[in-house]
């Protein structure tokens, strides 16, 4: 039994249409443009060193004109005239998709559907989405950039702030590819397309490991680990304690807490045993995985685990020096579900049905309400960004980066520490703050050493000495692979961001050492870093961490 609900909610609210004829005269209609001649043309102002020209990928601008037909690449879609400029209307049209697919599903599991002989896909997949670099060159199309930022469609996702003269990066569906092309370039918005095929850049990502493969690597090391590819969390797990039977006396595998879904949060302590001559040691925290798509991380952190024991003898001064906490997977659920979901899932899994209530929504637009109501109806508000978290200006969502709506991707949570995830690290680092000279989290991507604060454009009273040690560690880094890494305050050079890891362990727990680093890249693959570029990464990651702790342990 077919029930099109999408036409019943369009009867019953007529949202669609009014929200088009409102802003009808306002939006561009497709044979108000026509394109520039196809020369060798960047659609910028940009130089050809900052947005390589590719004829075969080639951009163009609007002018106002005649209509005319254009094939933007070989393999993009024809736009014609039965196309509209992007429009708010088409947000509608998701959010009323979004709300008869939701009810579609409780008609069928009432009365039952036709048989189908294809089951159910349980991944996303990202066929054909584009990740597009968008470059706005003035506090307009930044004004732009946010205000479609701020309704969150499932169809345009957002990789990163969109900041005045900072490139911003975007996730597109690809029925809306070529709509937010025509916004793009009639609000004069320059952009290139970083990558034209998510779902293939997901499946090169990764190399397979075959049974035999993993089954040759036990027999031959004890352990399957091999940094030639990203690992699930069990055979990290798996590999962490094997290193406790092989170096008992000096790796010891601690279960911090539990996640949402039950898992062990299992960190690693790499110690001597020996205390320093004039007392006792100081210890460098590493945690890694606090975002789930953000493999390189956790890869980088398990990396510096095998430098520390399975060549101990190399580093023999350090262990004598410091002791290490290294949690590769602070967020092992959303890692988890990063492997066999949704390869871009960021948050944890957990879920604050209870806390989904209307009170706090009173400043969203009636669209942002709308499409908040019908993802969380559905049950798609899963999860809270742990690194929006932690208890120290928790939920200041002005400018803090942080978002109330459990739909949000930087979903603060209903109270700071209410992941267990996050009130686990916490709690092992308040009992061990006397030891923890170093505080680092590892993020991707951007390739930045962040220093606080974050909450605020302010600094902290010693900013300089963070400034000066962590200016010794990404010359270390570039030393390495002539790898460049930005360094200043995270507020500066990304955005406000409150309830961060970082910002608390410096002013709760009172680490002097607290910092964030966004690994490799600077947006080529942005989180779908290739598995190739693992041990140039942790290579010269370890360089820098290690620069830090001779400094300062």
């Amino acid at each position: 039994m077919a029930v099109d609900l999408k036409s019943i909610f369009r009867l019953v609210f007529g949202l669609s249409v009014i929200i088009a004829s409102d802003r009808a005269t306002a939006r561009p209609q497709r044979a108000d443009f026509e394109f520039l001649p196809a020369g060798e043309y960047n659609c910028s102002s940009l130089n050809k060193n900052d947005w390589p020209f590719d004829k075969k990928n080639r951009e163009a601008r609007f002018t106002v004109g005649e209509n005319m037909v254009y094939n933007e690449t070989e393999d993009d879609l024809t736009i014609d005239n039965e196309i509209r400029g992007f429009s708010f209307s088409n947000i509608v049209d998701s959010v009323f998709t979004v709300m008869a697919n939701g009810l579609d599903s409780i008609v069928t599991s009432i009365i039952g559907t036709e048989k189908s002989g294809k089951p159910k896909p349980n991944r996303v997949n990202y066929k054909n989405y584009q990740l597009i670099r968008l470059f706005p060159s003035s506090q307009g199309h930044v004004k732009e950039l946010k205000e479609l930022k701020e309704t969150e469609t499932e169809d345009i996702k957002f990789w990163s702030e969109p900041m005045y003269n900072k490139t911003t990066d975007v996730v597109v569906a690809p029925d809306l590819v070529s709509e937010l092309k025509i916004f793009l370039r009639d609000k004069g918005i320059d952009f290139k397309v970083l990558i034209t095929n998510i779902q293939k850049t997901i499946a090169n990502q990764n190399p397979k490991m075959s049974k035999e493969q993993r089954d040759d690597l036990v027999s031959s090391q004890g352990h399957s680990m091999t940094w030639k590819r990203y690992h699930r969390y069990g055979e990290i797990v798996r590999y962490m304690e094997y290193l406790t039977l092989k170096y008992p006396k000096l790796v010891e595998v601690i279960t911090i807490g539990h996640s949402y879904e039950g898992q062990p949060i299992k960190m690693v302590k790499i110690s001597n045993g020996r205390n320093k001559k004039n007392g006792s040691k100081s210890a460098v925290w590493i945690d890694a995985g606090m975002h789930a798509r953000e493999w390189i991380g956790s890869a980088v952190a398990t990396y510096i685990v095998s430098q520390l024991v399975e060549k101990n003898s190399s580093y023999a001064k350090l262990l004598e020096n410091s002791d290490w906490m290294i949690l590769p997977v602070a967020n092992p659920d959303g890692y988890e579900y990063s492997h066999t979901s949704d390869r871009l899932w960021r948050k944890t899994r957990s879920n604050h049905e209870e806390n989904q209530d209307d009170s706090r929504y009173t400043d969203y637009s009636f669209l942002q309400l709308l499409n908040h109501y019908a993802k969380w109806l559905w049950g798609k508000c899963e999860g809270v960004d742990p690194n929006r978290n932690f208890g120290y200006h928790w939920g200041e969502v002005k400018e803090g980066g942080a978002s109330l709506d459990p739909c949000h991707e930087t979903y603060a949570g209903p109270r700071a520490f209410s992941e267990p995830e996050t009130k686990a690290m916490a709690d092992y680092i308040l009992a061990n703050k006397k030891d923890i000279r170093v505080y680092l989290t590892l993020h991707s991507y951007s390739q930045m050493w962040l220093v606080p604060w974050g909450y605020t454009y302010s600094k902290p009273s010693d900013y300089t000495e963070l400034m000066s040690v962590a200016k010794r560690a990404i010359g270390a880094i570039s030393k390495v692979h002539g790898t460049d890494y930005q360094l200043g305050p995270s507020a500066d050079l990304l955005y406000p961001t409150s309830g961060a890891s970082d910002d608390w362990a410096k002013g709760v727990a009172g680490i002097k050492y607290a910092y964030t680093l966004e690994l490799r890249d600077r947006g080529t693959y942005g989180f779908l870093l290739p598995a190739s570029q693992i041990v140039p990464t942790a290579r010269e990651i370890w360089a820098g961490i290690r620069t830090i702790a001779r400094l300062v342990t």
